[in-house]
């Protein structure tokens, strides 16, 4: 079933969470007619590589052209019509900058597999709960009323300045009218009952000078407390979300509404100062004993300034934070002299700025943030300096996305690179900051920001403790920059690792835990059956000490079964056909009374990257045994699928006899039926010697062998029960005695 069939199968209030995601800038009627082709392309790798992108975009248009033509014969006018308009938006929006679109589908993918998964749990986590939280979503409604509301009021103070410099004109025209007049004529009672005509509208313009510099103060007064307190909340609430994406949460929105915000609150101050200017004018040409402009208007003027000075400062963000092209879903983990990409919005979007505001990147050039505790020092090589333009985003943004930066580490004083052990690398965090400047309306504003802290690696094998590091500061501190975090880490309550560990799957790999699975990494971390709320888990037991009797951490464990799952059993794992996580101990309570064959997969917890299975069988006695088999690790999966091997996997019992043991998938799932649309060949399709021999050679396999002896009383070690396909056994029928094959298992491996 694809993913899109899955999605439409969920409950009315996971398809409302779709809905929000699916815009013009990627509509659902595309999703929904290219459902099967959209999810077998590979979006995140185009993301991160223009060319790779622009091919996805000329076949993708190339796909609704097919729809196009399809629909035409049907003649559906109304799909016809939307998917002309969809051709239009893919060719016009999208072709200057491919890899943009490739970024939209390849996050609606990824949270379409977050719904999915948070379907499948029966509890919602905490950290997930707080960012759907209704008050929120109230508070954002209020935000956009009251944006709306005070747009509305300074246009109407326009009407009101219009009509005070309209009344003032014919205040003037009269009142210089009378000067001109003779003195005789000025002491006629038609030009002292024009005097006290002027008087009376003098009396009228003073008031309503005061009434617009009145309602020019509710504006700005109903401005100031917006983005003191909700709008200030907004932004702050808007970079959590960011910080939760980035550790694999759902996806954060809202960043366009907060645009439309800011935008229309820039305009009405804009508005607002213009009609300040307005009554200065107005000021020079007429002034009296008691004016209130100029007593007023200097105040309003110093109130506006400043509140444009904040809101420009407060719109300049970090829209995609720092990530390399070669793996997209570890942001903020940067490794020297590879390129990373950011990318910056301004959220006051206004015509005159394009391509007007230049922004520079920099490293560690610390400004508000806590004090940098590294002896390493970095610089960026590439392009470093970048205009913010309107055009490189698909929805028209102000922002600027750097693609060609590069760490590169500095040489120390004594002329060596600092060297410090692998947990203190990665556990040295840096900032990324960037600096322009808006000149515009006669103010001249400086602009700081800064990415989320960034760890530096000089190796790829450094990549899983500093993607542990950017999890755990990213999920305990709302501190965009305490860069000395790390000195003194705080501990994690469980229930938010283990949400947060459940998104390292659904994000990366397809499918999140569930509560069986959390429970066992849970014992797995503490030793113990804890409370999920109570439990306070340190950083070094996550990440820096090994786990009991072995040789590694609970973090490089777990980040080895993520590798194994993303490289060679992602469908399986999709399907769900994988346990994984289960004690050996619960293994075999789930199995014992179940059908002889039923067998469950699940993750080694001895070797790293290991996958193995395990099946129940029934003596002639009636006692129950279990065998496993050696975990497979990425090497040997490397060289067949782990379908086939389950397809395939034969033991040789005491008579010689080859029998595949494997009949259903936990708990009664036949194994064909779970398994065989992942199969890469029918059963029996491997090459005999007579087939394939290029050259005048006979083809060679190499042939792990297992034997089960009936009365045996021993368990069986792992290592004794390695797979032998069918297909290979019949080629050793051909060609060998079962005399030699009986001497051939009695060894671990054998060739031919």
């Amino acid at each position: 079933m694809s993913q899109w069939s899955q999605v439409q199968q969920l409950e009315i209030k996971f398809l409302e969470q779709v809905d929000q995601f699916y815009d013009d800038n990627f509509p659902m009627e595309i999703r929904h007619l290219l459902a099967q082709w959209i999810e077998s392309q590979d979006w995140e790798a185009a993301a991160n590589n223009e060319a790779m992108a622009m091919i996805l975009l000329q076949n993708l248009i190339i796909q609704v052209d097919e729809q196009l033509d399809r629909v035409s014969q049907e003649k559906n006018l109304l799909l016809i019509h939307n998917l002309k308009r969809v051709r239009k938006l893919l060719q016009g929006k999208y072709h200057g900058n491919p890899m943009h679109i490739a970024v939209i589908i390849s996050n609606c993918l990824r949270e379409e597999r977050r719904i999915l998964a948070a379907a499948s749990m029966p509890v919602q986590g905490p950290l997930e709960k707080s960012l759907q939280n209704s008050v929120v979503s109230e508070r954002q409604r209020n935000v956009e009323h009251k944006v709306s509301a005070i747009k509305n009021s300074a246009q109407m103070t326009d009407q009101d300045v219009k009509y005070l410099e309209d009344l003032q004109e014919e205040f003037d025209f009269r009142y210089k009218t009378i000067q001109s007049l003779e003195q005789n004529d000025k002491n006629s009672v038609l030009i002292k009952q024009e005097m006290l005509a002027l008087q009376a509208m003098l009396n009228t313009l003073d008031y309503k000078r005061k009434e617009v510099l009145s309602k020019i103060g509710r504006v700005i007064h109903e401005i100031d407390m917006l983005m003191s307190n909700m709008l200030t909340e907004e932004l702050l609430d808007w970079k959590r979300r960011q910080q939760i994406a980035c550790i694999g949460g759902p996806l954060h929105g809202g960043l366009d509404q907060l645009q439309n915000c800011f935008t229309l609150l820039a305009e009405s101050l804009f508005q607002v100062r213009r009609q300040l200017e307005k009554l200065d004018e107005l000021l020079t040409r007429l002034t009296y004993d008691g004016d209130p402009i100029p007593v007023q208007r200097p105040q309003l003027l110093e109130k506006v300034n400043f509140l444009l000075y904040n809101l420009f400062r407060n719109s300049f963000v970090v829209e995609r934070q720092p990530c390399m092209p070669t793996h997209p879903q570890r942001p903020m983990v940067l490794k020297t002299l590879i390129q990373f990409t950011v990318k910056l919005r301004l959220l006051i979007k206004l015509p005159e700025l394009n391509y007007q505001i230049r922004v520079k990147a920099a490293i560690d050039k610390v400004h508000n943030c806590r004090v940098l505790c590294s002896n390493r020092r970095f610089v960026l090589c590439g392009t470093h300096v970048k205009a913010m333009n309107m055009d490189e985003s698909a929805n028209g943004s102000l922002s600027v996305e750097f693609r060609h930066l590069q760490p590169k580490e500095m040489k120390t004083s004594a002329g060596s690179k600092g060297n410090e052990g692998p947990h203190m690398v990665t556990e040295e965090l840096h900032s990324i900051s960037f600096e322009t400047q808006v000149c515009l309306y006669g103010l001249t504003i400086n602009l700081e920001t800064s990415s989320l802290p960034v760890v530096m690696i000089s190796n790829v094998s450094q990549l899983p403790n500093a993607w542990a590091s950017i999890i755990w500061y990213n999920l305990l501190t709302n501190d965009p920059q305490n860069l000395s975090f790390f000195n003194n880490p705080p501990a994690a309550t469980l229930s938010q690792l283990l949400e947060v560990l459940s998104w390292q799957f659904s994000s990366y790999v397809g499918r999140g835990l569930n509560s069986e699975q959390l429970n066992m990494l849970a014992e797995k971390l503490t030793g113990q059956q804890v409370s999920y709320n109570d439990y306070q888990l340190s950083w070094a037991k996550f990440c820096k000490e090994h786990l009991p009797g072995k040789s590694f951490t609970f973090w490089v464990w777990l980040e080895a079964i993520l590798d194994l799952i993303k490289k060679h059993i992602l469908p399986l794992w999709i399907d769900g056909y994988v346990m994984g996580f289960v004690s050996k101990e619960k293994e075999r309570i789930l199995l014992k009374d179940k059908t002889p064959g039923t067998f469950l997969l699940r993750f080694s917890e001895s070797n790293l990257g290991g996958i193995t299975f395990t099946w129940v069988d029934h003596l002639e006695n009636g006692d129950v045994t279990f065998h496993s088999v050696e975990p497979y690790n990425k090497g040997r999966l490397s060289a067949l699928p782990f379908a086939d091997i389950l397809r395939d996997y034969k033991v040789i019992m005491a008579d010689n006899v080859p029998e595949n043991p494997l009949k259903y998938l936990y708990p009664d799932i036949p194994k064909d039926k779970a398994f065989g649309k992942h199969y890469s060949c029918q059963p029996n399709e491997v090459s005999k010697p007579s087939d394939g021999g290029g050259k005048g050679y006979v083809p060679s396999v190499f042939i792990p062998v297992s034997k089960i002896l009936n009365d045996s009383t021993e368990p069986h070690s792992p290592s004794d029960l390695l797979p032998m396909s069918p297909s290979v056994y019949a080629v050793l029928r051909e060609h060998l005695s079962p005399t030699a094959i009986e001497t051939a298992v009695s060894c671990k491996f054998f060739h031919s």
